[in-house]
C-alpha cells in the first residue's frame, strides 16, 4: 500500500491568504524595526525575554560581614546575607484591536485606508509603552532635588544617579534624560541645538553630558522637570507571542519570525461586519530595577 504523502497546506491556500500572512510579517518586521532604532536611542542593552504572567521586582541583597578569623585552623563564619524584594510589576501578554469598514476601502482605496491605518496602529502601540514607562519614572520613589535653572538641573540630575550608582559600586557608562520640550525650547533661545524625531519622538544627542535627551510634553512630563537615568537601569522586558498556547484555541498570530518576536500580528476580513480587522498581541514593558537610581530634580 502506499503511503500518502502530505503536502505543505499553506501552498494550497489561495493567493489572499498567503497575502495576508505576509501582510502580517511585514506588520510585525516594521514595528520591531522601530523598536530596534528606539532602543539604540535609548542605549538599552538586549531585550530580556520572559515568560507569560511573569512579575517583576526590584531585588536587592546586603551583606553584613561577620568577623574575620585570624587563628589558623579556626572555622570561618558566614557573613549575613540579607534579601529583599519591593516593587511588584506584572507583564502580561495584552490584545489590541482595529479595524478598516468596506466604505473606509471603497471610498480611499486599500492602499490609503489600510496602509494608514496599519502605520497609525503600530505608532499607538509603541507610543502606550514608552507611555507607561514615562508614567513609571515619573512615579518613581528615587532621588529628589531641585535646582534654579533647566541645564543646572539636568547637571543635577546627571551627578545625582552616577553618584547613587558609585555608591553602589555599579559602572554608568552613560545617562538618558527626559525633559519638557518647553523648556528646551525656551533654552534654545540662548543656546542652538538639534533637535531629531524618530518614529514620533523627540531628541538630542550627546547634550550636557546626556546620551540622548528626549523631549515630551505633558502629561509624559511637566514644565520645570528633569528626569535622568542611566542606561544600566533600563530594561526592555517582553513576552513572545508565539510562547503561548493560543493556537490551539485557533488563535493565531503571525510574528517576525527572528530571534526576538516583540509582537504578533492577525489580519482578517469581518464579512459580517463588512470590516477588514487587524489584531495585535505583546507584552512589552520598560522598568528600572533600580528606584534609586533614577533622579528627579524641579526647577524652582
Amino acid at each position: 500500500m502506499a503511503v500518502e504523502t502530505l503536502t505543505n497546506p499553506r501552498s494550497n491556500l489561495p493567493n489572499v491568504y498567503t497575502n495576508v500572512t505576509a501582510r502580517e510579517v511585514e506588520l510585525a518586521a516594521r514595528f520591531e524595526t522601530n523598536w530596534d532604532a528606539l532602543r539604540a536611542i535609548m542605549g538599552i542593552m538586549r531585550p530580556i525575554r520572559k515568560r507569560p504572567g511573569t512579575a517583576l521586582y526590584r531585588r536587592t541583597a546586603s551583606v553584613d560581614l561577620a568577623d574575620p578569623k585570624a587563628v589558623p585552623g579556626a572555622v570561618t563564619e558566614f557573613s549575613q546575607v540579607t534579601y529583599t524584594q519591593t516593587g511588584f510589576q506584572m507583564i502580561q501578554l495584552e490584545e489590541y484591536a482595529a479595524a478598516t469598514t468596506l466604505q473606509e476601502i471603497a471610498d480611499y482605496g486599500a492602499e490609503i485606508a489600510l496602509d494608514r491605518r496599519d502605520a497609525a496602529f503600530i505608532a499607538a502601540l509603541q507610543n502606550k509603552v514608552l507611555t507607561d514607562y514615562y508614567t513609571f519614572l515619573n512615579a518613581a520613589v528615587g532621588l529628589t532635588g531641585t535646582a534654579t535653572t533647566w541645564q543646572a538641573a539636568l547637571a543635577k540630575a546627571k551627578g545625582m544617579v552616577v553618584d547613587k550608582f558609585n555608591k553602589l559600586r555599579k559602572t554608568v557608562t552613560e545617562v538618558v534624560g527626559f525633559a519638557n520640550v518647553l523648556d528646551a525650547y525656551e533654552y534654545v533661545g540662548e543656546a542652538q541645538i538639534t533637535v531629531q524625531t524618530a518614529f514620533g519622538v523627540s531628541y538630542v544627542e550627546n547634550f550636557l553630558g546626556y546620551r540622548t535627551l528626549f523631549l515630551l510634553s505633558e502629561p509624559d512630563i511637566a514644565p520645570g522637570k528633569v528626569i535622568a537615568v542611566p542606561v544600566e537601569n533600563i530594561d526592555m522586558n517582553y513576552i513572545d507571542p508565539s510562547d503561548a498556547d493560543f493556537a490551539e484555541g485557533g488563535l493565531n498570530y503571525t510574528t517576525a519570525g527572528g530571534e526576538t518576536n516583540l509582537i504578533g500580528f492577525h489580519v482578517q476580513g469581518a464579512h459580517r461586519t463588512g470590516t477588514s480587522e487587524i489584531y495585535a498581541l505583546m507584552g512589552i514593558k520598560l522598568w528600572s530595577e533600580i528606584e534609586d537610581g533614577i533622579a528627579i530634580v524641579d526647577i524652582e
